[in-house]
């Protein structure tokens, strides 16, 4: 397949701390400066943990917040479920802009609209200016999310370090969900819950002042008008698919608002599709989907989210409420989850992806998530953190690392610089949108589970505790199933490693990077994707 030679698109970076905008690569390569590509990562670093955290850090915080505002036991859920609709519903979106706009605005402007939607929630006097406020940051991260690692992406592209950055781009979006519940517990403890939404604005004003002054904008020579109807009908169908299992959790399956929505989000992503294969500037450009490796990577990443969260929520409710541990102590008592994440995403992104390739590292971690969530179901309501609850989390910890780093990196990988704000947006649409449906699906066979086993046993003192423990290990037999749900789509759609061959240097980086046989047939200099063309997977 012919790949044009073209000038390789320049890091988004300004050696000098200059500020540029430019739609010229050239122009930008003959300045001479070298790039910061490292503080470039810490800035993208940062702005994935906020979106990240707030996943997880309001959800400690959601019973002080509802004894200050007096809203319901059954209405808090939207407290979580307004982030996710929007945040979720938005993403196409603002990957498309972040690609039109350039990166380091999108970035910028998705900064100063988060803090200030989180200085509005951490004010509310009300439950209504609180669902609001979540559903502004869950807008704005839209936003930031895709600018984030589309950054990354264009910044690392074609460089020897790209593993290790992908590495540690990995260990934070994997380890800020558990980040988020120690720093939730300790605010909440300390300080107050309004803290949990003021303290964006610590991370995000210094991260701003540096962005401006570190990050260089590039924004496509033209900029395509909008797919509209592309726009429409992603963010609706997502919407309502999100939004049918969220109120499937509150008000069943049978509810009407739960059948139309999960009969409308299939139609309108149907629709999308078909608007995307013969619209002239797609929202999504198919191709990028189509592509075996990130096709599996965003598949993998999906169901990979959908575990992550979920065990989370029924850790932490167990945690606190079957062991009594405080908001605190249960934030803290993640911490040998999230160090053993960081450090098996730096190793395998570094040291075992060049020799194995994705492939293999993904049907491990895959495997192992399926053995964390077996270990999970055998928790009985005289379980101790020590030995029922740790020996889990530590194989789980292993499991989301050889997950999340290798994911992210083949999701990005062989795309056009054009197009690495929506193949981005991609990657956090899959876990947002993974993470939605297993948090609500699970919780709902938890609810379920545990009102059949009170029914069924004789009324005692410890029944509601009995029926708790067995709604949690009914949901993480599920969650056995969804892991090895995503083993089998991951043995089936990842590509395995190619056949020996001479490839050129940047291809030869590629394969360094993800280890597999689609990135190696270009030539040296192609541009923007290390080697990769358009539909190399969907052969």
């Amino acid at each position: 397949m012919t790949v044009k030679n073209q000038q390789p698109e320049i890091p988004q970076v300004s050696g000098d701390w200059t500020d540029r905008d430019t739609t010229d690569p050239v122009s930008v390569a003959a300045t001479d400066r070298k790039p910061n590509r490292w503080a470039v990562l810490a800035v993208v670093g940062v702005a994935q943990l906020m979106v990240v955290l707030d996943a997880t850090i309001v959800t400690i915080a959601i019973p002080s917040a509802q004894k200050a505002l007096g809203f319901s036991t059954n209405s808090r859920q939207w407290i979580v479920t307004a982030y996710a609709l929007s945040f979720g519903s938005l993403l196409l979106l603002g990957g498309k802009l972040t690609d039109l706009f350039g990166r380091k605005w999108t970035l910028i402007a998705g900064l100063v609209g988060f803090s200030v939607a989180s200085a509005i929630g951490g004010l509310a006097q009300s439950f209504g200016v609180l669902v609001a406020a979540r559903a502004f940051q869950g807008a704005f991260g839209a936003l930031l999310a895709p600018s984030a690692l589309g950054l990354l992406t264009v910044t690392f592209e074609g460089s020897p370090d790209r593993p290790t950055a992908f590495g540690i781009f990995g260990a934070i979006a994997g380890g800020g969900a558990s980040l988020g519940l120690i720093l939730g517990g300790a605010l909440t403890q300390a300080l107050s819950w309004r803290w949990c939404l003021y303290v964006n604005l610590v991370i995000a004003v210094p991260t701003t002042l540096v962005a401006l002054r570190l990050l260089v904008n590039h924004r496509a020579p033209e900029r395509e008008p909008i797919d509209i109807p592309g726009v429409l009908t992603s963010a609706l169908g997502l919407f309502a698919l999100v939004y049918g299992f969220s109120n499937a959790e509150t008000h069943g399956w049978g509810a009407t608002a739960t059948i139309v929505a999960l009969i409308a989000s299939p139609v309108l992503l149907t629709a999308f599709v078909l608007i995307e294969r013969r619209a002239k500037h797609p929202l999504l450009p198919l191709h990028i989907i189509w592509d075996r490796a990130r096709g599996g990577a965003y598949t993998t990443i999906t169901l990979a989210g959908a575990g992550i969260l979920a065990l989370f929520l029924f850790l932490t409710y167990f945690l606190q409420q079957q062991l009594g541990l405080s908001p605190l102590t249960t934030g803290l008592a993640f911490l040998p989850l999230t160090g053993v994440l960081i450090v098996t995403s730096t190793t395998v992104q570094t040291r075992v992806i060049q020799h194995t390739g994705v492939k293999p590292v993904v049907l491990i971690g895959t495997a192992l998530g399926a053995i964390a969530m077996f270990l999970f179901t055998r928790l009985t309501p005289g379980s101790t953190y020590a030995s029922d609850v740790l020996p889990g989390m530590l194989v789980f910890g292993i499991a989301i690392g050889c997950i999340f780093a290798p994911a992210f990196s083949s999701a990005t990988l062989g795309v056009e610089g054009s197009e690495a704000g929506v193949a981005s947006a991609m990657v956090n649409t899959s876990q947002q949108v993974g993470g939605s449906i297993g948090t609500s699906l699970l919780s709902t066979i938890f609810a379920s589970a545990a009102a059949s086993y009170a029914i069924s046993h004789v009324h005692t003192a410890d029944l509601a505790n009995a029926a708790a423990v067995h709604g949690y290990t009914t949901a993480f037999w599920w969650g056995v199933g969804i892991f090895v749900l995503a083993f089998l789509l991951a043995m089936v759609i990842l590509p395995g490693r190619c056949p020996a061959r001479v490839p050129g240097v940047r291809a030869a980086l590629a394969r360094h990077a993800i280890g597999n046989c689609h990135h190696l047939e270009a030539a040296d200099g192609a541009p923007n994707g290390l080697g990769a063309t358009k539909g190399a997977g969907g052969r």
